[in-house]
């Protein structure tokens, strides 16, 4: 590699007490644990907010109506969409 020079060793070596101590903050593949909260914390919106879309554009598949949204709490009398036996035309 490059062999140091007498000026930047001397550079490095006199360190002025007033000057702001610095260190480099852990990381990996450049992203710091703050940055990657962040980048995480969006990915899991566009996330959930696509499966909320994805669950009701689909909601009017019977298969997806029966296996999924009838099972949650709230849903299930709500999306019933049996045809009592006197409207029944056969």
């Amino acid at each position: 590699m490059f062999s140091q020079t007498l000026r930047r060793a001397a550079a490095q070596s006199a360190r002025s007490p007033l000057a702001g101590r610095y260190a480099v903050a852990p990381h990996v593949a450049g992203y710091t644990a703050g940055s990657a909260v962040k980048i995480g914390s969006i990915a899991a919106t566009f996330g959930v907010s696509a499966g909320v879309f994805a669950l009701f554009f689909f909601g009017e598949v019977p298969r997806v109506r029966k296996d999924i949204l009838q099972k949650l709490p709230f849903f299930d009398t709500y999306l019933d969409r049996t045809v009592p036996p006197e409207d029944n035309p056969f």
